[in-house]
């Protein structure tokens, strides 16, 4: 017999389920702000991967690089250990005290660094997936190097490559999670808080569990919405997407 005492009422009794949807909401916004960021530096650094001006095209490889091939935990305790200590102490003591959720925005610029050098492959493969017949077309009708990436080839880009962004940004959530590890208050830590002040480890993960998943549900039915009405006639797109 399963010696366990279920109580789901304490979900939504006070002030558990209270802390429950403030874990929410910190993971709704930490994700949003991740995603925006990650997918502005990513498009940049993509299309700087295959630039011609070698200085920039290196910049770009050793960004990508540097912030891809090191755990995102051990990015975020370098971020949040590391560099205010080899800040002067005045500077120091000001980060701290001053800026308010430090630890939010924490999160959020080591998230969005990691995940930004991952967008960048998926652009710059999406940008290498265009024949060069379009960007010579481009030049041909006045449009300047400029103008025809911004124009042409990097909306084109991020049409073709909008499946491996719906994994990327569902990874994004996802890792908001490693967030309770410098403190900030999002789902996950919200969860082990019910159970270390309840003992029903069970309810409290479950309901974890399905706030993650009910998120990312929500994602690829957006996403999906978007490949839809993005899709270039003529071009693979996922299967269904015309259904």
């Amino acid at each position: 017999m399963l010696n366990y005492d279920f109580k789901w009422s304490i979900l939504w009794t006070d002030p558990y389920g209270g802390w429950i949807l403030e874990g929410v909401a910190t993971t709704i916004k930490l994700g949003v702000l991740c995603c925006i960021f990650s997918m502005l530096l990513g498009i940049v650094i993509g299309t700087l991967r295959i630039t011609q001006f070698k200085p920039l095209r290196i910049f770009a490889e050793a960004y990508t690089e540097f912030f891809r091939d090191i755990p995102l935990l051990v990015q975020l305790f370098f971020w949040y250990f590391a560099v205010p200590s080899l800040l002067p102490e005045n500077m120091r003591t000001w980060v701290y005290q001053e800026i308010p959720d430090f630890e939010f925005w924490i999160v959020v610029v080591g998230l969005s660094l990691y995940s930004s050098s991952r967008v960048a492959e998926q652009i710059r493969a999406g940008i290498n997936s265009i024949s060069p017949d379009q960007f010579n077309a481009a030049l041909s009708t006045g449009f300047s190097h400029y103008q025809a990436y911004r124009y042409i080839i990097i909306p084109l880009a991020i049409r073709l490559v909008i499946p491996p962004l719906t994994t990327e940004i569902l990874t994004i959530f996802k890792n908001t999670a490693l967030a309770m590890t410098v403190g900030v208050l999002e789902t996950t830590f919200m969860s082990q808080q019910v159970e270390a002040y309840t003992f029903h480890g069970l309810e409290a993960t479950t309901a974890a569990c399905l706030i993650y998943m009910i998120i990312t549900l929500i994602v690829v039915g957006a996403m999906g919405r978007i490949e839809k009405r993005l899709a270039v006639p003529g071009l693979i797109i996922r299967k269904g997407a015309n259904s």
